[in-house]
């Protein structure tokens, strides 16, 4: 191994050794920041309780004309969906047969 090999080698050797070095003390001094603030929240907590602030109300903002006319369509979309939903369509198409029957029979009957 020559003198730049081994020079170089050595030169990334030691820059890699103090680079991580420096990343496990800087990631150790931000744990330990977070542990001692979570410690002393905790002991202000004990000596000055933390009261409780009043729950926030909702906020009501004028409805404008399209958001009322959009509200109006969904409800109207809303209502034909539960109809359609809801019918018994074999009592329909029951219904329809006798209608349909009733009016075969009024034809022949007139035809006559």
């Amino acid at each position: 191994m020559g003198f730049t090999t081994g020079f170089f080698g050595g030169f990334t050797l030691t820059c890699a050794t103090l680079y991580l070095s420096a990343i496990i003390h800087t990631k150790n001094r931000a744990q330990q920041a977070a542990l001692l603030r979570q410690q002393a929240q905790v002991l202000k907590g004990v000596v000055e309780p933390i009261s409780l602030e009043p729950e926030a109300t909702a906020r009501e903002v004028p409805v404008g004309l399209t958001e009322m006319a959009k509200d109006k369509w969904n409800r109207e979309v809303e209502n034909v969906v539960q109809k359609v939903y809801n019918t018994d369509w074999r009592k329909v198409r029951e219904e329809m047969e006798d209608g349909a029957s009733n009016i075969l029979a009024k034809l022949r009957e007139s035809g006559k």
